[in-house]
């Protein structure tokens, strides 16, 4: 499935009915008096998170969304049919913002959330409502009230615990593929990864956690270079960042200045982002030139104030205890965001 995460839609709450001008006119009743109806209540459009959805793809055609209008008033005092609300399916973690004004309207984090965009018009209301002791046979009704209309632009951003960040070809498809049962596009070339995947990391006796692979990150993201801008935003929501590093094409490599770089980029894209606490791993040590020189990089990130971890992703050495790190982290963040 493609994977879609902007879309801008237009919707149209239904229109409510028109009141009904009608009399009574049956036998043996010469004084009947109006009995026209009110008209039906235009139908809402929302919008409802659903966990099953993962991409906005189903809202970029057709991007105009009506809702039932009301139905008419009728004589004998009937009112018109309610117009059936109009429920449009979105991902959990979309953001609804007013297209013409950016105003963030809604963020949508629960399945099963919803949110009314466009309410219905009112119905109007029916002669037998203008009855009056002066005037018993009223000859006006009320048109329905126009239903709400507007341009929205949609935003998904993915809602995981943890991220996965480093440049192209370090190893993160790989590494999320040892750790979940996620089955990523895994290949020895740059820019393999064209969307953001998600696993489910699972660890005995810890809480299970997701764990985003965010694609495209190189110096320049934040300015539209690569795929990074594209998928920044994806980086928002997570609590913690594992920052993957490689060494493995040589002296030419320096991890310290790959790490500088990317922190840089996401402070470009939002000071918030620098924020987040960041577990570091040096990958690929399977190789022997790596394993040769990851002491010294590892000595050099301890003095920085930050514990590096050297893994393989292919062969799964030093993982679990990666996993295990991350997992205490997280769960230390997550008890500090929950106290009162």
């Amino acid at each position: 499935m493609k994977f879609v995460d902007e879309a801008r839609i237009h919707v149209k709450a239904g229109d409510g009915g028109n009141g009904c001008v009608s009399f009574r006119r049956e036998r043996f009743v010469p004084r009947g008096g109006p009995d026209g109806g009110d008209g039906g209540k235009g139908g809402d459009v929302i919008l409802q998170a659903d966990a099953q959805l993962s991409t906005l793809l189903d809202l970029t055609y057709p991007h105009r969304f009506h809702a039932q209008r009301g139905g008419h008033g009728k004589g004998k005092d009937q009112t018109g049919k309610t117009g059936k609300d109009l429920v449009i399916r979105v991902p959990v973690g979309t953001l609804v913002r007013d297209e013409k004004s950016d105003q963030l309207l809604q963020d949508l984090l629960f399945d099963g959330q919803r949110f009314v965009v466009a309410r219905g018009g009112r119905g109007g209301r029916g002669n037998a409502r203008f009855a009056t002791p002066t005037n018993r046979a009223p000859r006006v009704a009320e048109k329905g009230e126009k239903g709400e209309e507007c341009w929205l632009r949609l935003e998904l951003k993915l809602l995981a615990d943890v991220g996965l960040i480093g440049y192209p070809n370090v190893g993160k498809s790989t590494l999320l593929s040892r750790i979940s049962s996620a089955t990523p596009k895994i290949a020895d070339y740059p820019f393999t990864t064209l969307v953001p995947n998600l696993g489910v990391v699972t660890l005995e006796d810890r809480r299970p956690f997701v764990v985003a692979d965010i694609p495209g990150l190189i110096e320049g993201a934040s300015r539209g270079q690569g795929l990074g801008l594209t998928f920044l935003r994806h980086v928002e929501r997570t609590h913690l960042l594992i920052h993957i590093l490689d060494i493995s094409e040589g002296p030419s490599r320096n991890p310290v200045a790959d790490f500088e770089a990317l922190n840089h980029e996401l402070s470009a894209y939002h000071p918030s982002l620098r924020e987040k606490v960041q577990v570091l791993a040096l990958n690929k040590i399977d190789i022997p030139s790596v394993r040769e020189r990851a002491i010294a990089v590892e000595a050099e990130f301890e003095k920085m104030g930050y514990p590096l971890h050297l893994i393989s992703g292919k062969t799964g050495e030093g993982v679990e205890r990666l996993m295990e790190a991350v997992s205490l982290e997280l769960e230390s963040i997550l008890s500090k965001k929950n106290e009162p």
